[in-house]
């Protein structure tokens, strides 16, 4: 038997003593000097989680947080500067939000994060249900925010997002590629190639092959660098509650990333491992699956409580509600007692975080966890010492079977 993999999901919020504080000095999210010591500070956590044995560190793509709870705008700017800082973990995003983005422009990118990070480094995709950034960011192919509820535009956002992922596997994997979809094609326009292309003869004679057509025109890309892993790096994509999500992970060998309770998860889980293997992939119960949850490792009970309200209420009660209509209401009391019965939040002491795991992977033996700290909202060491625990303490009593391992091949 083997451990969990786990991975460390970070983004800044930034500290406030309460929703009544946070307006008070609005928009905290524009605070530079704030945001310079946070982000620095974000590196040390880094070094450290490595330390710790981490799997992974991973980041998200969120924009025009000016209130402060998630400001992490680029995460492929911070993997390049984290591949210098680490020597054992993965770095990675969870992750880019793929109907706001050129595919051809994320293959690119992620693929020379891969080299940089001599292939310890994973991609994420999300589809993207923050309405105030991914309606803006996806204008160019009205692609709407989504929060999977089924309507016409959840539909749209899906359809871009399926197709925009495969044509980032798409120019990972082909020499050249020539891609027509319903929002995207390559070349551009698809029906004539590229016309008029100055230096056309050497890229004939010294480019890739079938690149230039008879005319002289741009008939095919080619997308480079490739990965440095072979064919691609680990793949993960989020997944709230849509069986259509897992659906998509189960065909391509992705990796899905549960935000959501255990019971789902276990009922997905299986679906996914049937389609997986119908679609010709050799996969155990439990492979390839992330769980997603946001723990303390507390002192006491009572402290358990002390530090959602502290840390996680604001975020939970202003910004989370809105969006998920299935969260608890009530005042902050009755909604502390939700977090802790929605099967996201998972913590206690040391003995009660142990009992509470166990319970998780009685039921569902996923091969990956991603922990999520509402840092900086909870102070960094104070943060890393529930990371420490976790890692020390809760980790060795729980088990997975030994999956295969993604390795990566060396570059050819």
């Amino acid at each position: 038997m083997a451990k969990p993999k786990v991975i460390v999901q970070l983004y800044p919020m930034f500290p406030a003593d309460g929703e009544e504080d946070r307006k008070a000095k609005r928009p905290l999210g524009n605070d530079n000097e704030m945001y310079h010591r946070i982000v620095h500070e974000w590196t040390d956590i880094v070094k450290e989680a490595d330390k710790m044995g981490v799997w992974g560190l991973g980041t998200i793509e969120h924009h025009f947080h000016s209130e402060g709870y998630e400001v992490g705008p680029n995460p492929g700017v911070l993997n390049a500067y984290w591949a210098s800082h680490v020597e054992n973990a993965r770095v990675g995003a969870l992750g880019y939000v793929a109907a706001t983005h050129d595919p051809l422009r994320v293959a690119e990118e992620t693929a020379i994060l891969d080299h940089l990070t001599k292939g310890k480094y994973f991609v994420g995709f999300a589809r993207g249900y923050q309405s105030r950034w991914a309606n803006v960011m996806g204008q160019f192919t009205e692609s709407p925010a989504t929060v999977s509820d089924g309507s016409d535009a959840d539909d749209r956002n899906r359809q871009i997002f399926e197709e925009r992922v495969n044509q980032v596997i798409e120019a990972w994997t082909e020499e050249t590629v020539r891609t027509q979809g319903e929002f995207y094609e390559a070349p551009y326009p698809f029906e004539t190639g590229v016309e008029d292309y100055p230096a056309w003869k050497i890229a004939r004679d010294a480019g890739a092959e079938g690149e230039i057509g008879e005319d002289g025109s741009v008939q095919r890309v080619c997308v480079v660098p490739k990965p440095y892993q072979k064919p691609h790096p680990p793949v993960f994509i989020a997944a709230s509650k849509s069986q259509a999500s897992i659906d998509f992970c189960a065909r391509n060998n992705f990796i899905p990333t549960y935000f959501m309770p255990t019971k789902g998860v276990v009922e997905l889980s299986h679906y996914y491992t049937k389609t997986a293997n119908e679609s010709g992939f050799n996969v155990q119960l439990g492979q390839n699956q992330n769980i997603v949850r946001w723990p303390h490792i507390t002192n006491t009970s009572a402290d358990f409580d002390r530090k959602l309200r502290d840390y996680d209420l604001d975020i939970y009660k202003n910004f989370y509600g809105p969006f998920f209509p299935q969260f608890p209401r009530g005042n902050d009391d009755e909604l502390i007692q939700g977090m802790k019965d929605s099967d996201i939040f998972i913590g206690g002491t040391v003995d009660e975080s142990i009992k509470a795991w166990q319970h998780v992977y009685d039921q569902v033996l996923c091969e990956y966890i991603t922990l999520i700290w509402h840092w900086a909202q909870q102070p960094k060491e104070d943060m890393l010492e529930e990371l420490r625990l976790f890692m020390e303490r809760v980790l060795p009593e729980l088990e997975t079977p030994d999956f295969p391992q993604w390795v990566a091949a060396a570059a050819e």
